[in-house]
């Protein structure tokens, strides 16, 4: 039992430290958030809950500047007051805007904030028990290794849920009658926006696709169901 306790103690830290992060990150977005109310924005959200069925999706601007999306585990979207200002200086068409939108929605719809809790945890445990293991034959390395390989596998299942909100989002834009090129488009400036390096990280270290791998999936799902 007792080889077993910092095992435990990790998953005990790790839950704790989420629903920490879960509380911080809610009444931040809660102190410097409101609600968007956009005519074009709002035509578009109301084509994608009419493909819903909802009354509505709310959407939130929280007052950053940095170009970004975001899911609260709450299940509120937002979009950084730095991703509307594209918008408005005509960088980001009101579709591509809402592809972010439905690409959020998707992580909602598909549980991801209560699953990284999950993951979270386990990543942990795994970490605590890597390391007590590799440092019995490999000491003063065994915990950098432990690290470096749950940080592998924390990238890995961050970059499903992004192909798994790509593709709900896909499917969203084309009931709603938004279509997948905005999704695709906006792809294509995303590096720009945010100012990012794709070199800027090994590829299996990265928590996001490559672009071009999110636009391919993209491609690949639309031949997949038979689309034109």
């Amino acid at each position: 039992m007792f080889k077993f306790t910092p095992i435990l103690l990790a998953i005990l830290y790790a839950l704790v430290m989420y629903r920490f992060s879960v509380w911080r990150t809610s009444r931040e977005l809660d102190g410097r958030s409101r609600e968007l109310t956009d005519p074009v924005l709002g035509s578009l959200t109301a084509d994608m809950a009419r493909a819903l069925d909802l009354p509505r999706i709310k959407v939130h601007i929280y007052e950053i500047d940095p170009v970004n999306g975001l899911a609260a585990p709450d299940g509120r979207i937002f979009i950084t007051r730095g991703f509307y200002r594209k918008f408005q200086a005509g960088e980001v068409t009101g579709a591509e805007l809402a592809s972010v939108i439905a690409h959020e929605l998707g992580h909602v719809a598909l549980g991801h904030s209560r699953r990284r809790m999950i993951d979270f945890s386990g990543q942990n445990a795994l970490r605590t028990a890597l390391a007590m293991v590799f440092s019995r034959f490999l000491p003063g390395i065994g915990v950098f290794l432990a690290n470096t390989l749950t940080s592998m596998l924390a990238a890995r299942l961050s970059r499903q849920d992004e192909y798994e909100a790509d593709a709900y989002a896909t499917a969203l834009l084309i009931k709603s009658g938004i279509g997948t090129g905005p999704q695709k488009s906006l792809f294509g400036k995303l590096e720009a926006l945010t100012q990012s390096s794709a070199g800027a990280a090994p590829a299996w270290l990265m928590s996001h696709p490559a672009t071009k791998d999110r636009i391919k999936a993209i491609e690949r799902n639309e031949a997949n169901w038979s689309l034109p």
